[in-house]
């Protein structure tokens, strides 16, 4: 099918690295990969932070507006040139979907959005433009892809479990397994280039530096670390943000800082790594520990939202519960004085990747869900 492609809180094409840009890609690369013909429609953003109702308003002003002209354009166009499907990925109260719906009853198609949160709550709060607008999205969808299960009760008030579809997060493992392969000779020229200890173990973390829920992550990783001075270890943090200096006051002289860094070379750094370790404060699910698992490491994380659609524990990594500092320090202390318990959980987080939350896994689901249409 043709099918079109928007995501209303960062576009696949943003300039900014992100987990959200980076599952939209591989939400596309899974479509185009079941065959479909996929397109970026509109780079409109309708994410409102602040909750201001008056910038809700201008916001879903500009999007019916952007709707009424994309419709209008579409029915003008030979059919042969029009979509078959609206694909929206990510929708929630902050971020709702002006386009998709309208743009969809205008066409007679079906509408499908991949990843969308309802939470009644905020029915009558700062966001309750965006909350509306969102649910009547959602039960306007013929399907809705649901990447983490702690989503699917809110669904459920909204529309029929018959439309959900559990579509766990995935990735392309193929970077991560070659970084895998290639981990003594990454790691021996990562000691070099960085006065790394290879004999010690290398904690490693991928996570932008930003105000808000990524802060209060690298502020229980530094408290749970701080609680392990008797063990040799380095952490190696890959990532950049307004909070770098912040974030780099945390943390002591074993932490090195590489920055910002390519797919590829993020990649290489987890391969030559040891234990993946993040908090996962108020996060959706992480993209970032499932690339980890892909290239081998054991993650420690805790037990909240998505993330145990990521990390299987005790399979795949360590999962304690939410906010218990003591338990994270614990759960890296083991890990950190167990070789063996590290490979262990390490070859088969890389084996799950592979098997189970592949490109190629996901996108046979997509293909199978769509066929109806």
């Amino acid at each position: 099918m043709r099918i079109a492609f928007y995501a209303p809180l960062k576009s696949a094409t943003h300039g900014t690295p992100s987990g959200d840009r980076r599952v939209a890609g591989l939400l596309m690369d899974a479509l185009a990969l079941a065959g479909h013909r996929v397109q970026v429609t509109s780079t409109f953003r309708s994410y409102d932070g602040d909750g201001d109702p008056g910038r809700q308003r201008a916001l879903r002003a500009q999007g019916e507006a952007h709707a009424a002209e994309l419709a209008a354009q579409w029915r003008a166009a030979p059919a042969d040139e029009r979509p078959q499907l609206w694909f929206t990925y990510h929708l929630y109260y902050k971020a709702p979907d002006w386009l998709g719906p309208t743009v969809s009853d205008a066409l007679g198609i079906p509408y499908v959005i991949a990843e969308a949160s309802h939470a009644a709550k905020r029915a009558f709060g700062p966001w309750a433009i965006g909350h509306e607008a969102s649910a009547a999205a959602i039960g306007k969808a013929a399907l809705v892809f649901c990447p983490s299960r702690d989503d699917i009760a809110g669904l459920r008030q909204l529309i029929d479990e018959r439309r959900i579809v559990y579509l766990p997060p995935f990735l392309d493992v193929a970077l991560y397994r070659a970084a895998s392969a290639n981990r003594a000779a990454r790691r021996a020229e990562l000691a070099v280039e960085r006065d790394l200890d290879p004999a010690a173990p290398w904690i490693a973390v991928v996570a932008m530096m930003r105000a808000g829920d990524k802060l209060a992550s690298y502020r229980t990783l530094a408290a749970a670390l701080a609680r392990l001075d008797e063990q040799r270890w380095r952490l190696l943090v890959i990532g950049d943000g307004a909070m770098r200096a912040e974030v780099e006051s945390m943390f002591d002289e074993r932490a090195t800082f590489l920055g910002a860094l390519g797919q590829a070379r993020i990649a290489e750094v987890l391969g030559a790594c040891d234990i993946y370790a993040w908090p996962a404060v108020n996060e959706a699910y992480g993209m970032a520990l499932l690339e980890a698992e892909a290239a081998g490491i054991p993650v420690v994380s805790c037990a909240t939202r998505g993330v145990p659609d990521v990390v299987a524990d005790g399979r795949t990594g360590v999962l304690v519960p939410y906010g218990d500092e003591a338990a994270f320090s614990a759960a890296l202390r083991k890990l950190l004085v167990d070789r063996e318990r590290r490979a262990a959980l390490g070859g088969e987080a890389a084996r799950f990747v592979a098997a189970e939350r592949s490109l190629e896994a996901a996108s046979a689901r997509i293909k199978a869900a769509l066929a109806a249409f």
